[in-house]
């Protein structure tokens, strides 16, 4: 068996190199811009049939790479193929004409060819040319002829006909039959170019003699080698039945719809016959060569001649069908009559287009321009005629069109730019209509996915944002959240966070704040503190990680709110060399004396630096009052003669902030009889920093104050000078009596102590030191002075004098008061003022008071 197929491989292979050899290389038609090729069937796998590479004028290298191919419909048998290496068509597999090609002719296979980058397509036929690879075959190996001895000489008798599915002169070519002494053989044309043999009685017959005659009949083709059939053909020789049945016609032809249901009749045939009984009754069957697709699709009555639909009729694949039905007596030595039936199929619209998406390009990019080609479509109707012509369109509110390219070939197109972040995908519906009547049509759905371009820039939520930050925070703690959003997707959607370069106080940013780059939350990096810093603001950058990348800014402004953490500092008035304040308060003072004011201030702002003032403690709480707004220390009464000479006051400054800080300060109010021409403690008001160095007046009032204390010790020390000068030269000529001089006997010392700016020597405490001045003539008699100075007063600067004498009410004399220098000093420990809340001017202790 393996040999034998062996042997007629060589054999087929001989034969088709035969056959190229005399038909020349393989055709190249171009014919409306389509290549032609012919091809012989039965070629082995790999035979060469065209350079399609060099035809098309493609470059060789670039096939594999823009895809160059062959397309076909789903489930189609790829005959063909293409090397992408060279670019010649070879065969694929085995090609069996008569299989690809039912119906005789020209037999063409339509190949699509596609390459892409840019998208091109070619069409090319291919003629599949038939060699002499069939046999002529009959449909019986032996065939029983009944002859009638009465058959007169000439006689013909048609016999079945051998069948050769080749075509051309490769089919059956002509008849032999084998030596014999009373038939001969006449070939026959019909008129469709087929041969058939009728066997002509050329001597009479005679049953008696001989009963059976046995020839050969031998089918030849034209094909190169000649190929043959056989059948052997026994003739009986029968009675006299000398009639034959008769057909109205040799041919008919009829017309059917291909949607014809079973049971149609197609067409009544009548044959008669001149004989009686049997011999003219009439049986019609189909010939004995039918083929087999006939016998399944159409059925013969015997008796009555009626030919009859049987199975379903299919115009796209045969649309003609040729039926050879014989007719033949019942009578003995019965000779059958043959006849052609042609059925005519009639078109119906009953095929749907179909719609094949040939190569599909997808994703698109969002800025492809328009007339980007998506995919090549083809669309085939199986129909003819205007039931197989197609359009294709496609649907409504889509950025595509259809443009056709062959026929039934289209290309989708865009028509505009696309834009993902509002259509991220198209849902394209092609509808392919057929021309007929009613039109079919076919929807096909095409999903085309928008890829993303970073043409967005990220948008913050906010334009701006505000952040309220408690001052004292702790450092590392997170303050605020920002957020952008990019419409793109994936990558050109991932936000990254910074803040852009700056300074805040001299000081980078980076050094105040802080910010996760992924998710945007910002972080404080110190502790902020609102007496330093209010408000800042710094500038995020969201960016994209798209390329180019994109990015947007926005404005964090940051405000520090206030918290209560400075205590109240007292200004007003300050303590001397570490000691307690004083002052000195006239005994004849009467209720609502403004004694002086305590002022404070605090660093903190709003409620936090709203001041109020009470007397924490009191010697006696019936004597004075201090205003709680203004801090103002005013009698209560006027004093008593057993009010003590000293009150020690304990004031309390108190903020409104929660919890409320405060501050106290004693004050030791010396209740005298007159008071000095002097500034007492209340003027050491510590003004800000930016008040004392940024006002001209108030330079200028130090400047002038200095002065006049400067020139006023200097008049001091020259008439102390003078004044004991002239004491030595009245000691000289007189004697001090009594009467005129009311002295203590320290005077010397305590005249010499009045020399110098500051006591040296400093009394007990609780005793009084006096000394006698001399008047000059014409002034008023000499006064006894006793130095005042209280315990708490041992390191002052000043010495305040006054008479020994009792005070009087009435008596008033200024020039002999004495001007203390005058002390302005900032804290340099209390933090900066805050200027929402500074006292008011009522506040602020007066310079002089007087009685």
């Amino acid at each position: 068996m393996g040999a034998g197929a062996g042997s007629w491989r060589g054999q087929l292979f001989l034969r088709s190199l035969l056959f190229l050899l005399l038909a020349g290389p393989p055709a190249l038609h171009p014919a409306r811009g389509q290549l032609r090729y012919a091809v012989p069937e039965e070629l082995e796998h790999g035979a060469f049939v065209a350079n399609l590479g060099e035809d098309l004028g493609l470059d060789v290298s670039t096939l594999s790479a823009r895809r160059f191919r062959i397309v076909s419909r789903a489930g189609a048998r790829q005959h063909l193929e293409v090397n992408l290496e060279n670019g010649i068509l070879f065969v694929n597999e085995r090609i069996d004409r008569e299989e690809v090609c039912e119906a005789g002719g020209t037999c063409l296979l339509h190949l699509q060819l596609l390459v892409e980058s840019p998208l091109e397509l070619y069409r090319v036929e291919v003629e599949v040319l038939d060699i002499n690879d069939h046999a002529p075959t009959f449909p019986w190996q032996e065939y029983v002829l009944e002859v009638a001895e009465s058959a007169v000489l000439g006689a013909r008798f048609p016999l079945e006909s051998a069948q050769d599915p080749d075509v051309g002169t490769n089919s059956v070519h002509t008849y032999r039959l084998s030596p014999n002494g009373f038939f001969s053989l006449e070939v026959q044309t019909r008129s469709d170019a087929s041969k058939f043999a009728e066997l002509v009685l050329e001597r009479a017959l005679d049953r008696e003699q001989q009963r059976v005659h046995r020839v050969l009949l031998t089918a030849l083709d034209g094909g190169v080698p000649e190929r043959s059939g056989t059948a052997h053909i026994l003739v009986t020789v029968l009675d006299a039945n000398d009639n034959v049945p008769a057909f109205d016609q040799p041919s008919y032809g009829v017309s059917l719809p291909e949607d014809a249901p079973a049971g149609t009749l197609v067409i009544q045939l009548n044959a008669t016959d001149l004989d009686e009984g049997p011999n003219g009754e009439i049986e019609y069957s189909f010939s004995g060569h039918a083929p087999p697709r006939v016998r399944e699709l159409f059925h013969i009555e015997p008796r009555s001649g009626q030919v009859l639909l049987k199975g379903r009729l299919d115009y796209e694949r045969a649309s003609l069908h040729e039926l050879y039905v014989q007719a033949k007596d019942r009578g003995p030595s019965a000779v059958a009559v043959h006849c052609r039936v042609l059925v005519h199929l009639l078109d119906v619209n009953d095929n749907a287009p179909e719609v094949t998406l040939t190569s599909v390009s997808t994703p698109v990019l969002e800025d492809a321009p328009p007339g980007t080609v998506i995919a090549v479509i083809s669309v085939l109707d199986r129909d003819s005629g205007d039931n197989g012509r197609v359009s294709c369109e496609v649907g409504p509110n889509v950025p595509f069109e259809l443009r056709s390219s062959f026929r039934n070939y289209y290309t989708l197109v865009t028509t505009q730019a696309l834009d993902r972040e509002l259509v991220p995908e198209y849902n394209v519906s092609i509808t392919a209509r057929d021309m007929g009547s009613p039109a079919l049509l076919t929807r096909s759905t095409l999903t085309v996915p928008v890829s993303d371009v970073n043409d967005n820039a990220p948008r913050f939520l906010q334009p701006s944002y505000s952040v309220y930050v408690m001052e004292n925070n702790a450092p590392g703690a997170s303050i605020c959240s920002v957020s952008a959003l990019d419409p793109d997707c994936q990558q050109n959607a991932y936000l990254s966070y910074s803040i852009a370069d700056g300074h805040i106080h001299g000081m980078p940013v980076g050094t105040y704040v802080s910010i996760n780059s992924d998710s945007g939350h910002m972080y404080a990096l110190r502790s902020l503190d609102y007496e330093q810093i209010r408000s800042f603001q710094i500038q995020v950058q969201a960016q994209d990680a798209g390329f180019p990348p994109l990015s947007a800014n926005v404005t964090v402004h940051i405000f520090v709110l206030d918290q209560n953490d400075n205590a109240p500092v007292i200004v007003s008035p300050l303590p001397r060399n570490g000691s307690v304040a004083t002052e000195l308060v006239p005994r004849s003072a009467r209720p609502g004396y403004l004694v002086g004011t305590v002022s404070a201030v605090d660093a903190d702002a709003g409620l936090n630096s709203r001041l109020s003032y009470q007397l924490l403690q009191a010697t006696d709480f019936t004597l004075f009052s201090v205003a709680p707004d203004t801090g103002e220390l005013r009698t209560l009464r006027s004093f008593l003669e057993q009010d003590a000479s000293r009150q020690q006051l304990v004031v309390q400054v108190r903020d409104g902030g929660q919890p409320a800080l405060s501050a106290t300060m004693s004050l030791l109010l010396s209740v005298v009889e007159t008071m000095p021409q002097t500034l007492s403690d209340f003027s050491e008001f510590s003004l800000p920093p930016e008040v004392s160095s940024s006002s001209p007046l108030t330079l200028y009032l130090l400047v002038s104050l200095g002065s006049i204390s400067f020139t006023f010790l200097l008049a001091i020390l020259i008439l102390t000078a003078i004044r004991c000068r002239g004491e030595r030269r009245s000691r000289q000529g007189d004697s001090c009596s009594p009467p005129r001089c009311h002295c203590c006997p320290g005077s010397r010392s305590s005249s010499d102590g009045l020399k110098t700016s500051n006591l040296t020597a400093q009394p007990p405490a609780g005793t009084t030191a006096a000394t006698c001045l001399d008047v000059p003539a014409g002034g008023p008699p000499g006064y006894c002075y006793k130095v005042c100075l209280g315990p708490e007063s041992a390191q002052s600067d000043f010495m305040f004098l006054k008479p020994c004498s009792p005070p009087r009410n009435n008596e008033k004399d200024p020039g002999k008061r004495s001007r203390p220098d005058q002390h302005l000093q900032v804290s340099k420990e209390a933090k900066q003022p805050n200027t929402d809340w500074l006292p008011p001017s009522t506040q602020r202790p007066a310079l002089k008071r007087y009685q």
